[in-house]
């Protein structure tokens, strides 16, 4: 056997002493990154399962900032929790038998009114609202100011001139208000089509603080690094073989080349 032979010999041997593709180390960290990326993602999910309520909306009365048919993700919370410029999710027997979705502009204590050309007041105050499209602010549904009994709720919906919302119940018992008992969830962001977290309602700012973010962006993140750690873990092993198979060739192609001479 010539000294090249051995040399290749104790090569070869040397790699098969270093065990699985890749090394044991190499290994090992792949396990443990997909052991943690199915810890992030499940727990991910999981947290978003019990926070969150999937709905869809069938009426566009809350254009432009969600339209008919879109799905949105709702913090469950409650209702005490809730603040003015909140989009939540209530039910109340006496204005529909399903599940409806509202923007909060008064809460109890508060007194609100909209003039003819649409400008919403809340306790004197006039209410910059971006979220309204260029003639959801029509005065089709205008009324007088109405003051909002302690422990209930006033709702419009962004699509002002079409929406069946406590300016169209006005006439029923505690001036067109809901419960807060009634409500469910807050509306974090519109899932399908992809719009993501809607907007912070600043008009409000003025007269109160605002409801903080939900945790969706979190619940997002975890999910999407534990996926990103499953499939990087994952993809090492075969990875790693393929690159001790190019190694290989291009040794023995190495020491082809030296038998040659």
């Amino acid at each position: 056997m010539t000294a090249r032979s051995t040399t290749r010999t104790a090569s070869r041997g040397g790699d098969a002493e270093r065990g699985p593709a890749g090394g044991r180390t190499g290994q090992r960290l792949s396990s443990l990154a997909v052991a943690l990326g199915l810890a992030l993602f499940l727990g991910g999910f999981a947290w978003g399962a019990l926070v969150y309520l999937p709905y869809s909306v069938p009426t566009p009365s809350m254009e432009p900032t969600i339209g008919a048919g879109d799905r949105v993700l709702a913090q469950r919370v409650d209702g005490g929790d809730v603040r003015r410029g909140d989009v939540v999710v209530f039910e109340d027997d006496t204005w529909a038998d399903v599940p409806v979705v509202k923007r909060v502009v008064a809460v109890g204590g508060d007194t609100v009114s909209t003039g003819r050309d649409g400008t919403l007041k809340v306790n004197g105050t006039e209410i910059d609202e971006p979220y309204l499209s260029e003639d959801g602010a029509s005065g089709l549904n205008a009324f007088p100011e109405v003051t909002v009994p302690k422990g209930r709720l006033f709702l419009l919906g962004d699509e002002r001139s079409g929406s069946l919302d406590s300016s169209s119940h006005l006439t029923d018992t505690a001036n067109g208000t809901v419960s807060r008992e009634a409500v469910r969830a807050r509306v974090d962001a519109v899932v399908w089509p992809v719009d993501g977290m809607l907007e912070a309602p600043t008009g409000f700012e003025e007269i109160g603080a605002l409801s903080a973010p939900g945790p969706l962006p979190t619940v997002v993140a975890l999910a999407l690094g534990g996926a990103v750690l499953i499939l990087g873990g994952a993809a090492y092993g075969p990875l790693a073989r393929l690159a001790d198979a190019s190694r290989t060739r291009r040794a023995d192609a190495g020491a082809r080349t030296g038998d040659a001479r």
